[in-house]
């Protein structure tokens, strides 16, 4: 069976699949970047453009909307800046989860942000479920482009149901890539009910999670994943 994102641990108690936040990680610094030098240069720009246009002989009092203009759209560069180095070295270095299957539990690594204030407090979050709680849901979203072009993006969730009920209390994604997103959670379940029997050891690819490139100036800055230790330990035993 194909993932598309080997797992980083298997053995007989549980399994830990990785989920990464962003597949470009590193690129939307750069983005930073280009915002920063131009939060930092586009004023001086602009006023230089309206010294030579003659913007600036009725003085300050008559030029108030350029300067208007100048201020707003240097915080929105600021603004834009923060947001993108954020969303690239905020989140962890990975967001893993592991399926304890002796325990019957998941257990998410998971984090919360808020992309339009990137002011506020960013954090991560833990949980466990029960397995027999869980249920996948594959989705499917469709966009056009400005060019009549069509995006389609997919992916398989799981929905938390409470106990004996069909009622979803929570959700998280199991994968977002385009390919194989069903096998990712057909994988899970035969590792559930049958162990490693009939699944390729080679498939794994044991590594720690805080060991990125180091090219990869992002995933560098991002904080490392840290387990709490009482459910480290919980998830990676048996009962």
């Amino acid at each position: 069976m194909l993932l598309w994102l080997a797992p980083t641990h298997l053995d007989d108690i549980y399994v830990e699949l990785p989920r990464n936040t962003i597949s470009v990680r590193g690129l939307v610094l750069f983005g930073a970047g280009m915002m920063t030098l131009l939060a930092v240069f586009y004023p001086a720009f602009s006023i230089w453009l309206d010294l030579i246009s003659g913007a600036w002989e009725g003085g300050l009092s008559g030029n108030m909307a350029s300067v208007f203009l100048d201020l707003l759209m240097t915080a929105f560069c600021v603004w834009s800046a923060y947001v993108l180095y954020r969303v690239d070295t905020s989140p962890p270095r990975d967001l893993p989860l592991r399926f304890n299957r002796l325990r019957r539990k998941v257990y998410v690594y998971g984090f919360h942000s808020v992309w339009w204030n990137p002011f506020t407090r960013w954090y991560v979050t833990t949980a466990s479920y029960d397995w027999d709680d869980l249920r996948a849901e594959k989705w499917k979203v469709r966009s056009a482009t400005a060019n009549g072009g069509l995006i389609i993006k997919e992916g398989v969730s799981i929905a938390v149901v409470r106990p004996g009920t069909n009622e979803v209390i929570e959700r998280f994604d199991l994968s977002t890539r385009a390919a194989n997103t069903s096998n990712v959670w057909a994988y899970v379940c035969h590792y559930m009910q049958h162990g490693k029997e009939g699944l390729d050891p080679s498939e794994a690819d044991p590594h720690d999670a805080n060991d990125v490139p180091p090219y990869n100036i992002a995933l560098r800055l991002a904080p490392k994943v840290q387990w709490p230790a009482e459910m480290n330990a919980e998830s990676s035993s048996a009962p």
